[in-house]
């Protein structure tokens, strides 16, 4: 007897189109296990997924963020951050009800093939997914996460990747010299991403060049009192800032109007657009006056601080940096719930639509049927 699940389908060419659709769920194969979506998080970054879903060269062959989990029918399959309980096995090394946080489609459940499994998780095997970036393949224990508890338990999802990209962007500054400039301009300054880039320039230690953030009026409103960028100005008020100092631009926000202006108010003293993110992803850019920049990719990062200062020497430098993070976090932002499938699709929905509470961190629980 098939049980039955659910999805949602997200447009391809228009991703502010999403529906709610049945599934019939199958049955794991040898070697495969069937997991269970309980709770997830949908951020601005989910929003980034969505808008270089089809092929960008970010994983450095002809794929992009669709196929990690699209079905074959064209329809496109967010990833989320979550947890989820394994319902079915056919695999001696996982059993039925444990939970592991990871990468996850927006749907009920999800099949996936255990490689590498060990006390502390497993490393999905899907095909299909043999070539894409390991951070992302990587399905963690509860015992093997790193600084679990579960009172931080709706944190990991909201925080975890997110906070990790911010600091990964600050470790490259510090080892580039910062791109010999003496501001840090970033869009899309109240994003998790960026809280978490500016939490750890913060953090460093000696001179560093001063952090401004560039943000929309509800996004100032929520940065004012923290503290995190020396300053935060609005988006019109590009013009204000002195021209004449060699300013790097993180780009979080990838709005082509935006990164225009910047470019045409500093000139040669941009010295360097990272690109990181796409929360802008309906800006258009009519004039084609788009500047293009150096892509960020999180998990090309991993790979090459794990291979400077091996796995050991990486965890335990996240892991320090993760603690002083949530340390302040928490008194920062406050969580969120919403509950059930209808509630999965409202927060695609107000994501897309740019109608996230910045001081939020939102997360979806989602039944046991």
């Amino acid at each position: 007897m098939s049980m039955s699940g659910w999805a949602i389908n997200i447009d391809k060419g228009n991703i502010s189109s999403a529906a709610l659709v049945d599934e019939n769920l199958p049955a794991p194969a040898e070697g495969q296990v069937l997991a269970r979506l309980d709770s997830f998080a949908m951020t601005a970054n989910n929003v980034t997924y969505a808008a270089f879903g089809q092929p960008a060269g970010l994983f450095g062959n002809d794929k992009g963020y669709w196929d990690f989990f699209s079905p074959g029918d064209g329809a496109g399959r967010l990833p989320v951050w979550g947890f989820a309980t394994i319902t079915a096995s056919s695999c001696p090394d996982v059993a039925e009800g444990a939970v592991f946080y990871g990468y996850f489609p927006l749907a009920s459940h999800v099949l996936l093939t255990p490689g590498k499994a060990s006390p502390a998780g497993f490393t999905d095997q899907s095909p299909h997914r043999l070539d894409m970036p390991p951070v992302y393949n990587q399905y963690v224990a509860l015992a093997g996460l790193d600084g679990y508890s579960e009172e931080l338990r709706d944190w990991f999802p909201v925080f975890r990747p997110l906070y990790l990209t911010g600091w990964l962007i600050a470790d490259q500054l510090e080892d580039e010299g910062d791109f010999g400039a003496l501001q840090v301009v970033t869009s899309g300054a109240s994003s998790k991403t960026a809280i978490g880039f500016a939490h750890s320039m913060r953090a460093r230690s000696g001179s560093k060049p001063e952090m401004i953030g560039l943000s929309s009026s509800a996004g100032q409103a929520f940065l004012d009192g923290h503290g995190l960028y020396d300053r935060v100005i609005g988006y019109d008020a590009i013009a204000s800032l002195d021209p004449a100092r060699p300013t790097a631009f993180v780009d979080i926000a990838g709005n082509p109007q935006v990164v225009a202006e910047l470019a045409e108010h500093f000139g040669e003293n941009l010295t360097m657009r990272l690109v990181v993110g796409k929360a802008h992803w309906d800006a258009s850019d009519e004039a084609g006056r788009h500047t293009g920049g150096t892509g960020f990719f999180a998990p090309g990062r991993v790979q090459k601080r794990i291979g400077d200062w091996g796995p050991a020497g990486f965890a335990e430098r996240m892991g320090a940096a993760w603690g002083s993070f949530m340390a302040d976090a928490q008194g920062m932002f406050h969580i969120e719930k919403s509950s059930g499938q209808d509630a999965a699709l409202a927060s695609y929905r107000d994501a897309v639509a740019g109608k996230l509470n910045p001081a939020a961190g939102l997360v979806v629980e989602l039944s046991e049927a």
